[in-house]
C-alpha cells in the first residue's frame, strides 16, 4: 500500500481524522515509549515528577513567601503555590518536549509514514501523568495543612481542559517551527522558564495593579487559566472574561497550529 503525503489548509477533516484514529496505537506506543525513557531506567523513576514541583514549590516559598512575604489571602503560601503550578506543569512539560519531538526520531520519520501530528499528542499524553501527579501531590499538601477545597473545585475540570488544550496548540506550533528553525528547541525551554515567573503562581493576580490587569490577562493566556484553578481550588474570583479571550485564543492557535502543520507535513522529511 502506498501513502502520499499532501498538505492541506483544513484543520481536522474527516479524512485526516479518521487517518489519525487509525494510528491511536502508534500513539500509544511512542507515549509509552517517552514515559519509559523519562521514568523506566531511573533511579527515583515516577517520583522526580513529585520531587520537581516540590523543589520549585520549595524556593517559591523560601523567596516569595518568606522574603517577600506575599499576600495569599490567609492560604498557606505553599498550597497558593501549588495549586498555580499544576496546570503550569503541564504546559511547561508538553511543550518543552514538543520542541524536540521530531528532531529526536528524525530516523523514524525517514522509514516509516504515519501522521506526524501523533508525536506532539503523544507528548501530550504522557504530559497527563505528571498533571495527575500534581493534583495528586495538592491534594497531600491540602490535607497537611488542613484546607478545604472550595465548592468551585468542581469546575476545575473545565480549567484543566483548557489547559490541554492550549498546550496542545503551542505543542504543535513549537513542532512544526522547530523543523524549519533549530533555534526553537534552544528559545522554547527559556521562554518556559520566563513564563514561571509571568504566569500568577509564585503570586495571585490579585497583586497585579487593577490598571493593568487586562493587559497582564490578555498577553498571557496562560494566566487567566492559572488564577482560575487555584481560585476554582481553593476559592476565589475565577476571571471569567478572560478564560472566554483565552478560550476564543487557544481555538484560533490550535487551528493555525493544525492548518500549519500540516503544510509542513509534506516536506518535513526533506528538511530534516
Amino acid at each position: 500500500m502506498k501513502y502520499i503525503i499532501r498538505s492541506s489548509p483544513a484543520m481536522l477533516d474527516a479524512e485526516y481524522l479518521r487517518e489519525l484514529l487509525s494510528y491511536k496505537d502508534l500513539l500509544l506506543v511512542l507515549a509509552y515509549k517517552e514515559y519509559r525513557v523519562r521514568y523506566a531506567q531511573t533511579f527515583l523513576g515516577v517520583l522526580w515528577a513529585l520531587l520537581q514541583p516540590l523543589m520549585t514549590a520549595l524556593v517559591l516559598t523560601l523567596i516569595f513567601g518568606k522574603a517577600i512575604r506575599i499576600d495569599t489571602g490567609g492560604i498557606p503560601y505553599p498550597v497558593s503555590v501549588l495549586a498555580g503550578m499544576t496546570g503550569w506543569a503541564y504546559f511547561s512539560f508538553v511543550v518543552s518536549q514538543a520542541s524536540r519531538a521530531i528532531l529526536q526520531d528524525q530516523s523514524l520519520i525517514h522509514k516509516v509514514y504515519f501522521p506526524r501530528l501523533i508525536m506532539p499528542l503523544s507528548k501530550a499524553l504522557v504530559g497527563l501523568i505528571d498533571l495527575l501527579i500534581s493534583l495528586g501531590l495538592l491534594g497531600v499538601v491540602m490535607l497537611w495543612y488542613r484546607v478545604v477545597p472550595a465548592p468551585s473545585i468542581l469546575l476545575v475540570p473545565l480549567f484543566i481542559g483548557l489547559v490541554v488544550l492550549l498546550s496542545l496548540a503551542v505543542a504543535i506550533w513549537v513542532t512544526a517551527l522547530s523543523v524549519r528553525y533549530r533555534d526553537f528547541q534552544h528559545v522554547v525551554p527559556f521562554l518556559v522558564q520566563f513564563g514561571l515567573y509571568a504566569a500568577p503562581i509564585a503570586y495571585p493576580a490579585s497583586v497585579i495593579p487593577e490598571r493593568y490587569q487586562t493587559y497582564y490577562f490578555l498577553l498571557n493566556p496562560m494566566a487567566s487559566v492559572v488564577e482560575s484553578i487555584r481560585n476554582g481550588v481553593l476559592g476565589g474570583p475565577i476571571p471569567w472574561p478572560y478564560v472566554g479571550t483565552t478560550a476564543l485564543v487557544t481555538m484560533a492557535l490550535l487551528f493555525g497550529a493544525v492548518t500549519y502543520f500540516r503544510r509542513v507535513e509534506a516536506t518535513m522529511a526533506d528538511v530534516l
